[in-house]
Parts: structure tokens; C-alpha cells; sequence
């Protein structure tokens, strides 16, 4: 169950439930990436290339996990909802 941020301030800032969980969803698969890549970055010793990972938006996250952190960022107006994207991912 989500108690931060609430699901009606999160609706306040996507248009239903279904569009909420697919942008969530894909955001928190952004972040797992970003994280990994920056774990890899910092424990070897050749190059690791960063440049296609989305960064992390805000500077404090109550959550420490993905997802949590992506509802974090949606609430935070950081992430929305492309209408002309046609990303199919």
C-alpha cells in the first residue's frame, strides 16, 4: 500500500491509475538502471559509459526503493506523461 506520496495528490498529476503504474513503472526501471550503472562506474577501473542512464531528480528521497522513489518523482511534477511519445517500451 502507498502512503507517501498519496495516490490522489498522484492522480492530481496523471490523468488515471493504469497511466500512473506505466509511468511508474517505467520510471523505476530508469532509476534500477541509473543505479547499477553508477555501482558498476564506481568499482572497476575501466570506463563504464553512463550517458544513455536518466539521473536521479530530486536531491532527498523518502524511499530508498525504485519504485517509491519514482512515485517521488511524479508527485514532484519531475516526470509526466509525453503525449506525442511513441515509445513503445
Amino acid at each position: 500500500m502507498i502512503l507517501f506520496p498519496s495516490v490522489d495528490k498522484l492522480l492530481e498529476k496523471v490523468d488515471s491509475r493504469y497511466s500512473l503504474i506505466m509511468l511508474a513503472s517505467k520510471r523505476a526501471h530508469e532509476i534500477d538502471k541509473y543505479r547499477e550503472d553508477k555501482f558498476r562506474a564506481e568499482h572497476t577501473e575501466k570506463p563504464f559509459d553512463m550517458s544513455e542512464d536518466k539521473p536521479l531528480l530530486l536531491d532527498h528521497y523518502e524511499s530508498n526503493k525504485a519504485v517509491g522513489m519514482a512515485l517521488e518523482e511524479i508527485e514532484a511534477g519531475l516526470v509526466s506523461i509525453d503525449p506525442d511519445s511513441t515509445d513503445n517500451e
